[in-house]
């Protein structure tokens, strides 16, 4: 490979992200985009070779036609873990890395802050505050608890290794079944319909692909514990919405905390608003101080071995979505 590839830094902000690469690479030649709009006619006239992105307003809009369309890169460095806002691609033709794994602690937190949340009763708890009243009550404990990781992956992983800290049983499902640490049982996907009862506690984080579009519809809803606690930090579109706020408005369900909804932002519309058993966050569970430096220092080392000629790390296989 040329030690001096174009590159195209595609971000909000981009900056000090541009600082950064000089400080690594001062030959650098590159160019910065902050738009969705800028980029198609950027990547026609500056023909890079490969184009570091990340999805800053949402998908719809995205330029994924121009990053595979003619002149596009041969390299594209996803700055996040989920890739589905570019669709399907050519692996032939163009590679696509992803940044799966530098939020994953932080998103292990997200889900059990908010399985506290709930145990705790931190609403009701604030609503006695509020009224300055001393009302004794219980809480409930993770310890002893069963809870079900749907998608082990970097972040399953986190979170598996937390839950044993907590004292929990813990079952996972995941494409290739295999023993795992921190996991007491790995089940094949088509195993799910079987757990799902057997949870005291959900956490899902399975990337979205055809095969986990709807996973969680009515049926699998039903067949959860009435006291089951719910966390989603996938992908809007795994869960059907509608069947998990008929759930929980009903009581069917003790609560859920969504980062990650079908049409994102919310719309104000949205009856989950209402719900007082429901957490409900701006897909932000991944978002803390240096994410974005975790991410841009992963592509920095993937950089070097793309320059180098060596293999790159976290290759996303477009058939399987990650």
């Amino acid at each position: 490979m040329s030690d001096t590839p174009r590159i195209i830094l595609h971000n909000k902000t981009t900056a000090q992200l541009a600082q950064r690469l000089l400080a690594v690479y001062p030959r650098a030649d590159f160019r910065e985009c902050n738009s969705y709009e800028d980029l198609p006619a950027l990547i026609e006239t500056y023909q890079p070779d490969v184009v570091y992105s990340v999805r800053f307003e949402g998908t719809p809009g995205f330029p994924s036609d121009a990053l595979f369309g003619p002149g596009g890169p041969r390299w594209i460095a996803n700055g996040g873990a989920g890739t589905d806002h570019y669709g399907r691609w050519n692996s032939d033709s163009v590679t696509v890395t992803n940044a799966a794994g530098v939020a994953a602690g932080m998103m292990a937190e997200y889900i059990f802050g908010a399985f506290l949340h709930f145990t705790l009763d931190i609403p009701g708890l604030q609503k006695d505050k509020n009224k300055r009243l001393w009302n004794a009550r219980m809480v409930r404990p993770l310890a002893g608890q069963t809870l079900l990781i749907i998608g082990l992956g970097h972040t399953g992983k986190a979170v598996a290794a937390r839950a044993k800290a907590f004292g929990m049983k813990v079952l996972g499902t995941r494409a290739r079944p295999q023993a795992m640490e921190h996991i007491d049982e790995v089940h094949a996907a088509s195993d799910l319909p079987a757990l799902l009862p057997r949870a005291d506690f959900i956490a899902i984080s399975t990337p979205l692909i055809p095969a986990t579009q709807g996973l969680i519809g009515e049926q699998e809803i039903a067949s959860m514990q009435p006291h089951a606690i719910l966390a989603d930090v996938s992908r809007g579109g795994v869960v059907d919405q509608a069947a998990l706020h008929a759930a929980l408005k009903a009581g069917h369900l003790a609560g859920a905390a969504l980062d990650v909804f079908e049409t994102e932002p919310l719309p104000p519309t949205s009856p989950l608003w209402a719900l007082e058993n429901v957490v409900i966050s701006p897909h932000c569970s991944s978002v803390y101080a240096d994410w974005e430096t975790a991410s841009f220092e992963l592509f920095l080392e993937n950089l070097g071995r793309w320059i180098k000629g060596s293999a790159l790390v976290n290759i996303v296989d477009p058939a399987r979505g990650y």
